[in-house]
């Protein structure tokens, strides 16, 4: 039986790297990045862009107080309505290769309802997401703690928004998870293992009652 992980996390909280590392203790498949890149090949787009527009980025640009920006805003609300339904089937063909996989974001956790995935949401204390972007910012990413955190609210302002537009379930409801992980004073290394065994356990008991319910 096929095993899928998707995990769900606030920007900051380590998710991605803990994403990246349960796959490499599992041996599973790992999307994150390359969803978006199979989108904005598919669309002829630019990357980043289309990374932009589905997390809500690109819309705080519009300005909606005339009509030719009101024009521009609705058209950019049609074109990310239009590059979700493309990560929907772009997750969804990932789910039919029946390879075990991480799946970070994307609301994979949702569109893959039928596949029954074992749902992982990380978060943090506002402080330790500040400090993990910080040490992990580029060189051309000279950021405050100030504007870090304006940015980290930003980001998951759109996430929560893109939530809305692809379910009715609250982004970061813990009842829509199977496990939420507080990363807060933890070496993502160290925590790794740990979640592991958690998602391996739950795989073994889904498997079991399936084999049992079957007899």
């Amino acid at each position: 039986m096929m095993r899928i992980i998707t995990i769900s996390r606030e920007f900051g909280s380590g998710g991605r790297e803990l994403g990246k590392r349960l796959a490499d203790l599992l041996g599973y498949e790992y999307y994150d990045r390359e969803i978006v890149t199979a989108i904005a090949e598919n669309k002829g787009m630019n990357e980043n862009y289309v990374e932009k527009l589905i997390e809500g980025q690109a819309l705080k640009r519009v300005h909606i107080h005339v009509r030719s920006s009101f024009s521009g805003g609705i058209a950019m609300g049609q074109a990310r309505t239009d590059l979700l339904l493309e990560q929907k089937k772009v997750i969804e063909a990932i789910a039919r290769t029946g390879k075990n996989c991480v799946i970070v974001g994307r609301n994979a956790d949702v569109l893959l309802k039928e596949f029954a995935p074992f749902k992982l949401f990380v978060c943090a204390d506002m402080d330790t997401k500040i400090k993990r972007c910080l040490e992990r910012a580029g060189e051309d990413e000279k950021l405050s703690r100030k504007e870090m955190e304006r940015k980290i609210r930003t980001i998951d302002k759109g996430r929560a928004q893109t939530r809305e537009i692809v379910t009715n379930i609250p982004w970061g409801d813990s009842k829509a998870y199977h496990l939420t992980v507080n990363t807060a004073e933890w070496n993502i290394k160290e925590l790794a293992p740990m979640i592991a065994g958690f998602a391996n356990c739950w795989f073994e008991r889904r498997e079991n009652d399936t084999v049992i319910g079957s007899l």
